[in-house]
């Protein structure tokens, strides 16, 4: 255990983060994304929900201030139906630590998975939420 450091963060998802390098993308999985066929390097979060998580590393983690979009979630396939909850749920870390993050970006599901195989990291998570998934860009971090 580390001070400042949330019980969530294993020490392998931590030496990811802090290998990335600014414009790295990372992806906060749901339990049902295929993170063993897009990834190169998949870590495991079981039992943790994405949003807790969000919350855990968002403190350790400069998003990228130079795209317009450095939080991207998944759309939904035509003829389902997003939960607005989840989003909302997800909103909510974000704004708790970066309150000048822009909104989140919905991409169409095969664009998901063509940025899921050039992320820096997948974490598959325990979260259950359909359309949970959430890529974080980082950013070059402040001084």
């Amino acid at each position: 255990m580390l001070i400042g450091i949330s019980p969530l963060i294993s020490p392998e998802l931590l030496a990811t983060l802090h290998r990335m390098g600014h414009g790295d993308e990372i992806i906060l999985a749901d339990a049902h994304f295929p993170g063993e066929t897009m990834g190169r390097r998949v870590l495991r979060a079981d039992g943790l929900e994405i949003a807790p998580l969000l919350d855990a590393i968002l403190p350790l983690f400069a998003l990228d201030t130079y795209v317009d979009h450095p939080l991207i979630m998944m759309a939904a396939v035509p003829g389902d139906e997003l939960d607005p909850a989840v989003e909302t749920a997800y909103r909510v870390s974000v704004d708790n630590h970066c309150p000048d993050a822009p909104p989140i970006q919905r991409i169409e599901r095969f664009a998901f998975y063509d940025r899921a195989k050039d992320a820096f990291a997948i974490v598959m998570t325990g979260e259950t939420a359909k359309y949970g998934n959430i890529i974080l860009k980082k950013g070059v971090t402040p001084l």
